[in-house]
């Protein structure tokens, strides 16, 4: 048994990925902490505590953090998974809508990483794993703002790395690509007009991507890769998890021209 264990964040830990990676990690002598916005609603967890967090709130991340290093004194490594989803046409999408995703998704895992930031720098040493998504390396249609959430969030981790190299932190990314979550139903839907021009294309698109998900594969398979990531000494800048198709589709999108690559996925969302 580890003397010293690892003292892990996993934000967003009461379901899904997070709850899945917090529980695998754990089981495997980590000192695992979770959040959630009212840790209450889901009980105590004879695997992990869940801190109450709200990544939105500076002021809760704040004393979220504060608590965990008021428990441990440390903190080695932070996995930021609190995440939403949104879909809807890019044009009838409400902006507070938008604005809302990108407070969850983007700001919200920059708000917790400052709130790290200074402790691990005090060690001179530790570790940030950004949760985001196949979904973005590409404008996927109806799915817009999610995939640009994401993509913001996977560029922001190649600055990170170079701005902290000098502490002694590191950091990167894991783009899972569809699990069977409850993503799909926590999802902003933005609302389909019987006289939009999209109403068809929307639609269809809407029932593709909640399939893939409800047939996604298992979260556990998400666990596992963030532990072996977290076994290497010098972690890549991006990783990828998901089906071989998905993986596949990040691969033509490195070598097929833009309007080949751009056919493919209108051809597989049926528009």
């Amino acid at each position: 048994m580890d003397l010293n264990p690892k003292v892990v964040l996993v934000t967003g830990g009461s379901s899904g990925l997070g709850k899945a990676t917090a529980a695998y990690l754990s089981a495997r002598g980590y000192r695992v902490y979770g959040t959630a916005r009212n840790p209450e609603k889901y009980g105590d967890s004879d695997q992990f505590p869940l801190l109450a967090m709200d990544v939105r709130q500076e002021a809760s991340v704040n004393a979220a953090v504060g608590e965990l290093l008021k428990r441990e004194g440390r903190i080695d490594i932070l996995i930021n998974n609190a995440g939403v989803g949104i879909t809807g046409p890019l044009e009838e999408t409400p902006h507070e809508a938008v604005l809302d995703v990108f407070e969850t998704n983007f700001h919200g895992p920059l708000r917790v990483i400052s709130a790290v930031l200074p402790q691990m720098r005090a060690q001179q040493e530790g570790f940030i794993l950004n949760i985001t998504s196949i979904a973005g390396y590409m404008g996927l249609p109806f799915r817009g703002i999610y995939s640009a959430t994401k993509g913001a969030l996977e560029l922001s981790t190649e600055a990170y790395r170079m701005e902290l190299r000098e502490f002694g932190i590191r950091m990167s990314c894991l783009a899972p690509g569809d699990y069977a979550t409850n993503i799909a139903s926590g999802r902003f839907h933005s609302p389909l007009h019987e006289d939009s021009p999209y109403r068809k294309a929307y639609g269809q698109s809407l029932e593709l991507m909640n399939r893939h998900v409800s047939e996604g594969k298992d979260p556990g398979q998400v666990a596992r890769k963030v532990y072996q990531i977290l076994q290497k000494k010098h972690p890549r800048v991006h990783y990828t998890v998901g089906s071989p198709l998905q993986k596949f589709s990040l691969f033509l999108k490195k070598i097929l021209p833009d309007k080949i690559y751009e056919r493919l996925l209108l051809n597989h969302y049926k528009l």
